[in-house]
């Protein structure tokens, strides 16, 4: 039996957790900045949804973080996106076999490197 569907749903689970840890508990203020994710069972993008400013019937999802799963070292790497819209990888903690410990990497944001 594969553990593989196990671990994907443990993964989804913090994930989501994660993320709605972060949203505003406002639904107005939703309308105007949430936050999402995406999950492909190797990649998880961490997101902001809001409208473009210049029209807001238009709603973009502004990637923050990205977390890499690299089965053969069972290693999470995390990565940040700077101005320029490249991925770095997040020098103060860029990888770890356990995604909580990124998570909460993530959400402390010590060098203003997701949130600003």
């Amino acid at each position: 039996m594969s553990t593989e569907k196990p671990l994907t749903s443990m993964i989804e689970v913090q994930l989501r957790s994660f993320v709605e840890s972060l949203r505003p508990s406002d639904e107005e203020i939703r309308k105007q900045l949430d936050v999402g994710y995406s999950w492909d069972r190797q990649t998880a993008l961490l997101f902001e949804i809001r409208p473009q400013w210049n029209d807001p019937t238009k709603i973009l999802e502004v990637p923050f973080a990205k977390l890499r799963f690299v089965k053969s070292s069972k290693l999470w790497k995390l990565y940040w996106m700077r101005g320029s819209g490249k991925w770095e990888s997040y020098e103060p903690l860029p990888d770890s076999t356990n995604l909580r410990e990124l998570l909460t990497e993530i959400q402390n944001d010590g060098y203003s490197c997701f949130f600003g």
